[in-house]
């Protein structure tokens, strides 16, 4: 059952902890320490440099279903990023193998039906371990990437969105494996009910984490990635404006900022050829060539061209 409450910065930490115990692990994976005393959350997430806002959007989500994230821009991606992949860790490092380990525990070295369970968990280890290299190779570098103001290749979330798997399955399947068909002696019950109550809780960690990645770490990442769009508008407008495409390597020639200069100031092309000691027909190679360098084909654009980048002086320009 949820806890309707929506909990705030100012909120005692142990209150949450009290609320929902699950939120455990949370911590860890945000990198939050034990030891925090009655400070409040905002007074925790500071200490541990956690985005605190970000860290209350995934509690409130977890515990309350809370998914109005959409247009949400105060979600720090970063500290999604590092949430998500802390969370991997524990599970692929922690929690996969503590599983197996119980179930070995629980099972006669004799008991084939056990040694069959133990293959379809490894099975089920393999396809959850896939799920999330997969996000680590791929999901993971290219948030960075944008994180970071890089070139971000091809991919993108909507792609990541469309092929989220859900990876419960297997382990419903696993549950009732073990409750149906695995009658066994009171001790090795008790480890097996043990193990289930594990495999239950993990059950819904991670729907949660896949939730968690879909409502809120998929919204923030689509706000990455039209920022990028904008950046990347604005700086090839500047680029063309202020730097006239040169920032492709293809530099002008002394003689075509001479032939710029003369355009700017009126000059026909017979007049540049006369003024340059050059052909007609050399005037418009340095035009034509010009023109493919800077993407700039109109008097206006050229002029002002000239002005950004010091070849003629303002006041000798009529405009």
């Amino acid at each position: 059952m949820k806890n309707l409450k929506m909990y705030e910065p100012e909120d005692k930490m142990i209150t949450l902890i009290k609320d929902n115990y699950n939120l455990l692990q949370a911590l860890g994976s945000f990198g939050i320490n034990l030891g925090f005393g009655d400070k409040t959350v905002w007074e925790t997430c500071e200490i541990n440099h956690v985005d605190t806002y970000t860290f209350l959007a995934v509690v409130n989500f977890t515990m309350n279903g809370s998914t109005n994230h959409e247009d949400d821009e105060q979600l720090d991606a970063r500290t999604l990023l590092r949430y998500l992949e802390a969370s991997h860790a524990y599970f692929l490092d922690y929690q996969l193998p503590s599983i197996r380990r119980q179930l070995a525990e629980s099972f006669d070295e004799n008991d084939s039906l056990g040694h069959l369970i133990m293959k379809f968990y490894d099975g089920y280890a393999r396809e959850i371990q896939r799920h999330m290299k997969y996000e680590e190779k791929t999901l993971f570098p290219y948030v960075t990437a944008l994180l970071e103001g890089r070139k971000a290749n091809d991919y993108n979330v909507e792609t990541f969105s469309k092929h989220h798997e859900s990876t419960d399955r297997a382990l419903r399947e696993l549950k009732l494996m073990i409750i149906k068909y695995l009658p066994s002696d009171p001790h090795s019950n008790n480890k097996l009910t043990a193990t289930l109550y594990d495999i239950y809780n993990n059950e819904e960690w991670l729907r949660q984490h896949a939730d968690v990645e879909d409502h809120i770490f998929v919204p923030a990442i689509r706000r990455l990635e039209e920022q990028q769009k904008q950046d990347t508008v604005t700086k090839n407008i500047s680029s063309m404006v202020f730097k006239g495409g040169q920032d492709r390597g293809e530099a002008l020639s002394e003689r075509e900022k001479d032939v710029i200069v003369s355009l700017v100031q009126g000059m026909s092309n017979k007049e540049i050829a006369d003024h340059l000691c050059i052909s007609t027909n050399t005037v418009i190679t340095h035009r034509r060539n010009i023109a493919r360098k800077l993407q700039i084909h109109s008097p206006a654009g050229l002029t002002i061209y000239a002005i950004v980048n010091g070849l003629v002086d303002i006041s000798s320009v009529k405009l």
